[in-house]
């Protein structure tokens, strides 16, 4: 059985329509007591924007053209040289912006216009969360021989017997990176777990992306928890587990000679 018609559904498009299309989004959300992203849905599955120009043409085209201005020998302009009074700003908005800003970053500014500050906190905390996912696989340690040995320098120097060439390398060694992965990763999910916060300070409470954002922040609990556990306490610089894997992890003198005796020999 479907489910009926929402009255506040055809309410917010009225209210819209009769501001001319100038009500912003979120106070026709704040009047009748629904979310701003709920609003913008009715918005676009209605055609709010369609409806409002049809009925801008039709009345148009009952309207009798006259000539603008006033009438010939009128003199109520006399000694007015025009344009908007000192101190106006109708320009500022567009004028000001579109003569030092690119197009395209006016056009975003434009989108942004009928957004709430509770719509700009959740696409932040969409943009950190894929952040912090994706850091999963670019800093991934498979275990504790993964190394990155990246050339940051090479010079070869011409003798009056041979050549000699010089080389100087960049070496990451697993329980380097694994710190540093640890470390980025409790950054991240701090001011992740900040942007919550204001969210749910500033969201209605019929939100429904305040049920996304709980089961969101369980699974930071639970991350932080794993990352905890691993560490061995909250503070991964003083860490006596972190140390104890350092320690176990570091190369010793004949596994560095390993590593480099290849450069050595091709000399």
């Amino acid at each position: 059985m479907a489910r009926p018609r929402n009255p506040k559904r055809d309410q917010a498009f009225e209210i819209w329509k009769e501001s001319g299309g100038k009500k912003k989004l979120k106070d026709i959300a704040a009047e009748l007591g629904v979310s701003d992203s709920q609003i913008r849905k009715w918005k676009n599955q209605d055609k709010w924007d369609e409806a409002l120009n049809s009925n801008v043409t039709k009345s148009k085209g009952n309207v009798t053209k006259r000539k603008r201005g006033a009438p010939l020998g009128n003199k109520n302009a006399v000694g007015n040289e025009g344009g908007a009074p000192t101190g106006n700003q109708n320009a500022l908005k567009h004028g000001f912006f579109s003569k030092y800003i690119p197009a395209e970053t006016l056009e975003i500014m434009g989108m942004l216009d009928e957004k709430s500050p509770a719509d700009l906190i959740y696409d932040q905390i969409m943009i950190q969360y894929a952040a912090i996912i994706r850091a999963q696989q670019i800093m991934f340690v498979s275990d504790q021989d993964d190394l990155t040995k990246e050339l940051r320098k090479e010079k070869n120097t011409l003798t009056e017997n041979m050549e000699v060439s010089e080389k100087e390398y960049e070496v990451q060694f697993a329980w380097d990176k694994h710190a540093t992965f640890l470390n980025a990763q409790s950054r991240a999910m701090s001011e992740l777990r900040s942007l919550i916060k204001q969210f749910n300070e500033l969201a209605h409470e019929d939100d429904e992306r305040r049920l996304k954002l709980e089961q969101m922040k369980l699974g930071i609990e639970k991350t932080k928890a794993e990352v905890a556990l691993i560490s061995g306490s909250d503070d991964e610089n003083n860490s006596e587990v972190i140390q104890d894997f350092i320690k176990a992890t570091s190369p010793n003198k004949q596994q560095l000679e390993e590593l480099f005796g290849d450069e050595d020999a091709e000399d």
